[in-house]
């Protein structure tokens, strides 16, 4: 699995270690990403996805309105 989630898109982000001596080396910031099996509710069918802290938020919020992720576009 990449790195990616599934909801927002978010992915690792490149920036600089800065040292007191103000020497810079590179870094990779890595999004809260967490493994989360989900139910589409279309077919019952169980999907592991990975998802970050914001996504989770947006699903809760999409199942309180109704929405649901596109399960197609996870497959393709």
């Amino acid at each position: 699995m990449s790195k990616i989630c599934v909801v927002t898109g978010k992915k690792p982000n490149v920036a600089n270690n800065v040292s007191h001596a103000n020497n810079k080396t590179k870094r990779r910031q890595m999004p809260n990403l967490q493994v989360r099996t989900i139910t589409d509710p279309k077919t019952g069918k169980k999907q592991r996805i990975l998802v970050s802290g914001r996504g989770l938020r947006t699903l809760k919020k999409w199942a309180a309105e109704g929405k649901a992720l596109d399960f197609k576009a996870l497959t393709a």
